[in-house]
């Protein structure tokens, strides 16, 4: 069973940072690409930021620059460090992993970004 478990979402100061992590389980982590996305409320959700197996990695455009992510393949995470936050990098940011056939979710984690 496919379990991703997000931490380290809260309240922040604009111009902050915050780092996420998400645990992974019940997959083969080493070869799956990993991602976070993020729904604001009124809003689709969108891809933030992917990482491949090799560690090669994409961003959205609004984060580059200010967001990385990285994974430990021996620990079976990826983090989302994030730097000078903006009000509109609120949102509920959700962990991915990538399958065959299917993207599995975790349950997501609340940042807020106070101007």
């Amino acid at each position: 069973q496919v379990q991703l478990v997000e931490s380290g979402g809260g309240l922040v100061q604009a111009g902050g940072s915050l780092r996420l992590s998400c645990a992974a389980s019940g997959i083969n982590f080493r070869i799956n690409r990993m991602g976070w996305y993020r729904q604001a409320p009124g809003k689709q959700r969108e891809l933030v930021a992917a990482i491949t197996s090799g560690g090669s990695t994409n961003y959205a455009d609004s984060v580059k620059g200010r967001f990385t992510i990285s994974r430990d393949n021996a620990k079976q995470t990826v983090d989302l460090q994030m730097n000078s936050l903006k009000p509109e990098d609120t949102a509920v940011y959700y962990c991915v992993a990538f399958l065959i056939g299917r993207n599995a979710w975790g349950q997501g984690t609340q940042v807020t970004v106070s101007s």
